[in-house]
């Protein structure tokens, strides 16, 4: 049985801040759950889809964000608790729908959790979700720990019943990737099948109908108003004049620097935990009850602009620090450190800040920059890419993946990228507005993911330019999850079809389609350059399984090879392709064979064909 379908209250387990969320939609009978994978919220997801192989919970890997929202809520709307999880940019794929669900309105708990990511651990922006429970009137909560983030999603379907409103759950991968006890509770029985009772004048958004539901949006977030003034998740610790606001792991941060500093007696902290609406009455007497306010949150000054208008509105005139260039950044993530610096700073406490150790002697951390596994049959192709477009002008648009780290050096493959599918679309752009050769690139899981449209308008608009479709399998950069491109007999499922590329893109009108083997580098050099040649749009498509993946299926069986003495000193091989698996021993290169994968590519370039396979 997996650990967290365990009906065990009271017990009291070790539990992944991602596991805690999972629990909790557990807990409160969640049956039906929808995602598109994305770091940080990737494993939330991965429980859930495990969980599902062992009870009644619906729950798909959708192609997209958007069509993961849109699918959820036809289950929200026929009365069943429904979750819907991805990372913050993956809200922004979901907002076309999710600005109007806000007026529909759900008939069962529905929560839409968006993983935040400061300091973008994995992400190409920072963006503060909390604007989007203002920007569509939705309710927000915020937990500050992993355990509350299993109670905090619990009440989240509690509340969205009540309100009959999708309600929304913020993260940050500081939650979401911490470990923490987490004390199990009961888990409710879910409700597994729903029934929609058609109501036109709520759920078809016609603007004569959506006129009407705005009004009906505006009670229900009054309603919610008025719940979040009195919300066990808007708490206040401490008696003194010296105020802090707080949110997320900012509180446990602040609690933690009063008590560091000694000044318990003179602070006090509101921790905000259903941050949309903000509790107004609350804020403003504990503005009223203050000598000094700093507002300590990470990415943007969401509640510091309100606590001001809220001072304001109520003639209190105190001071109220939060961003600034001598107190906190919108940039990256906090820390105790800092937080409790600047709480000593601005309050005027006295603080001296600790000795560093002596670190004279202390070698520095090697670099360690991200790069393709070993056997990354995207190395290979970009790689071949680059050889077959050697004596051209190229610009490579290129897209979220694995194979975006392509624009690192030596393969330095990658000239822009925005977001999921942008390569594609990008591509039309650049076709028509320069002279240049055009070859993008993008996953399969990413074309499926939203490349297909720019495909479509591609040979629409008869642009000029290449496109590779990096297909290795599986959605390989979230951990290996599955897209409609996947043969989900591998999960052990039955009951899915899925969707040959080839097909699709010669089905969307592309005439100019090349099927490449990477490992095998002459061979897909040539088909590359006739791709290169022809005038329109052009289609690659790479195949070649994901080496990890392989890997864990039982599919690969490792060759190692090694450098033999034919080597000349070249380098050729680490200048080339830099697979992880080369390293240097007195000036020669060698290979590891524990790491090798025998993918082959580097013996099939090295010029004096010095690298040859292991005998043992």
């Amino acid at each position: 049985m997996h650990k967290l379908l365990k009906d065990s209250p009271g017990q009291s387990v070790m539990l992944l801040g991602n596991e805690a969320i999972a629990r909790g939609a557990v807990e409160a009978g969640v049956a039906f759950a929808t995602t598109y994978p994305g770091t940080p919220s990737s494993e939330i997801s991965l429980n859930l889809f495990q969980i599902s192989q062992e009870s009644d919970l619906y729950f798909e890997y959708s192609t997209n964000e958007k069509v993961a929202l849109e699918v959820a809520a036809a289950a929200a709307n026929s009365g069943l608790r429904t979750f819907c999880m991805m990372k913050h940019v993956g809200l922004n794929v979901a907002a076309d729908p999710l600005m109007t669900l806000a007026y529909v309105g759900v008939t069962g708990g529905m929560v839409i959790l968006s993983a935040d990511d400061p300091a973008m651990f994995s992400s190409q922006n920072e963006q503060d979700n909390r604007y989007y429970a203002k920007f569509g009137n939705l309710p927000m909560l915020e937990p500050s720990s992993v355990a509350e983030a299993k109670q905090m999603t619990q009440y989240a379907f509690e509340l969205s019943e009540k309100l009959q409103q999708p309600v929304l759950l913020r993260t940050t991968t500081r939650i979401n990737h911490s470990n923490a006890f987490v004390s199990f509770g009961p888990i409710l029985p879910a409700k597994t099948r729903g029934f929609f009772i058609p109501d036109p004048q709520r759920c078809v958004t016609v603007p004569a109908v959506s006129r009407q539901l705005h009004v009906k949006l505006l009670e229900r977030m009054a309603a919610a108003k008025e719940i979040s003034e009195i919300s066990e998740y808007n708490l206040i610790q401490g008696s003194g004049r010296m105020g802090i606001v707080a949110n997320g792991v900012s509180f446990h941060y602040a609690l933690d620097a009063v008590k560091d500093l000694g000044v318990e007696d003179k602070t006090k902290i509101l921790r905000i935990g259903f941050s949309n609406p903000l509790p107004e009455k609350q804020i403003k007497e504990f503005l009223g009850s203050c000598d000094r306010v700093l507002v300590i949150e990470e990415g943007e000054a969401f509640m510091e602009e309100a606590v001001k208008a809220f001072g304001q509105e109520a003639g209190i005139v105190i001071p109220v620090g939060g961003k600034s260039e001598k107190l906190f950044s919108c940039l990256s993530e906090y820390d105790p450190a800092m937080v409790r610096e600047k709480i000593a700073q601005f309050f005027g406490f006295e603080y001296m800040l600790p000795e560093k150790l002596p670190m004279d002697d202390v070698p520095p951390i090697p670099v360690r920059p991200p790069n393709l596994c070993s056997g990354c049959s995207h190395r290979a192709t970009l790689y071949e890419v680059q050889q077959a477009a050697k004596d051209m002008n190229i610009i490579c648009p290129t897209d979220i993946g694995c194979y975006t780290l392509g624009f690192l050096p030596p393969l330095s493959t990658g000239d822009f990228v925005i977001c999921m599918g942008s390569s594609v679309s990008t591509s039309c752009g650049f076709s028509k507005a320069t002279d240049q050769k055009i070859v993008s690139f993008i996953g399969d899981s990413t074309f499926f993911h939203s490349g297909i449209t720019g495909l479509v308008n591609a040979v629409f608009n008869n642009h000029n330019f290449t496109l590779v479709i990096l297909e290795n399998d599986i959605t390989a950069m979230t951990g290996h999850q599955p897209h409609p491109g996947v043969d989900m007999q591998r999960f052990g499922l039955d009951g899915h079809k899925k969707i040959d590329i080839e097909t699709l893109v010669k089905a969307i009108g592309v005439e100019q389609v090349s099927i490449i083997k990477p490992f095998k580098v002459k061979k897909s050099i040539e088909a590359i350059r006739q791709a290169l040649d022809y005038k329109g749009v052009s289609v690659i498509i790479s195949r070649e399984p994901c080496a990890l993946y392989a890997k864990s299926l039982g599919l690969l069986q490792p060759r190692a090879f090694a450098v033999s003495d034919r080597c000349v000193d070249h380098k050729e091989c680490i200048n080339s392709i830099a697979c992880p698996s080369f390293y240097l021993e007195n000036g020669k290169v060698k290979i590891d064979a524990q790491t090798c994968v025998g993918c082959a590519v580097c013996a099939q370039i090295c010029p004096e064909n010095a690298i040859v396979p292991l005998k043992n």
